[in-house]
């Protein structure tokens, strides 16, 4: 049985599942005492954006997303990501039986896997697959939907609205949820990161793939606008969670990097 080993554990996010464990009990203590309306955690989104930077940075953000997609018990999650690593021409699909997390294995659902080969063309590319994009976003799936089988897509050079096509596809099976990974702006002093990062959530909260290309920078901006066509296609609503950046953390306002979280229901 083939397995996609961790890349990025303990570099990205700890190797030791009692860390993040306690990582994401902090970041829920800190939810629950802040979150002014209770009703958000009870929304099933079908499909979330989240960051994938290292855990100190960008997980409270992200762990807003998968908190309210535990709601949802999705059979299966298809994570979507940039390549950082690779040059990539057009969607890699991870051809592994399962992927490793500090929490246990998530099992690859190989018969979607291979639907969506022969449907959409997509091909196995494995030096793609050593991508911290999708990674770091495993151990929340194994936490918050520990039963549930994935697939992972990384993407390069390719057009969103071919992957849109994936996402609606996918999206047509109510058992299936989407995770969309990317960062927003990158080492910008704060104002201007802010500025640029407004672009790229108010194109989401009004799915309006346009306005992403009027200064959006996020490097993951194909999986998102892929996103929104699709959420248009399948009337799904956006739902912005959270925004920060590094300087929360690093307390440096010189060069950060901008993250947010969103989710959308039917």
């Amino acid at each position: 049985m083939s397995t996609r080993e961790t890349a990025v554990a303990g570099q990205f996010y700890p190797a030791n599942a009692q860390e993040i464990e306690a990582m994401f009990e902090h970041y829920n203590k800190i939810l629950d005492e802040h979150l002014k309306d209770d009703s958000l955690l009870q929304q099933k989104p079908r499909a979330i954006i989240v960051p994938h930077a290292g855990y100190v940075y960008s997980a409270f953000t992200a762990n807003v997303a998968f908190r309210l997609l535990e709601q949802s018990h999705a059979k299966r999650i298809v994570v979507i990501g940039p390549s950082h690593r690779v040059y990539l021409k057009g969607t890699s699909i991870s051809d592994y039986d399962q992927y490793e997390t500090p929490f246990g294995n998530l099992p690859i659902d190989r018969e979607l896997v291979n639907v969506l080969k022969e449907k959409f063309g997509l091909h196995f590319i494995p030096e793609a697959h050593h991508e911290h994009s999708t990674e770091v976003q495993m151990p929340f799936v194994k936490k918050y939907d520990g039963e549930a089988s994935i697939v992972e897509l990384v993407y390069g050079d390719e057009d969103p609205s071919r992957l849109a096509k994936v996402i609606g596809y996918l999206l047509s099976d109510p058992e299936t949820a989407i995770v969309i990974s990317t960062d927003l702006s990158h080492y910008y002093d704060i104002e201007k990161a802010k500025r640029l990062d407004s672009i790229c959530m108010d194109a989401v909260q009004n799915l309006n793939t346009e306005a992403l290309h009027e200064g959006c920078e996020a490097c993951g901006k194909i999986g998102v606008e892929a996103m929104l066509i699709a959420a248009k296609e399948k009337g799904l609503k956006p739902i912005l969670l959270d925004y920060r950046t590094s300087a929360d953390a690093s307390g440096d306002e010189s060069q950060v990097v901008g993250y947010m979280s969103a989710a959308f229901v039917g």
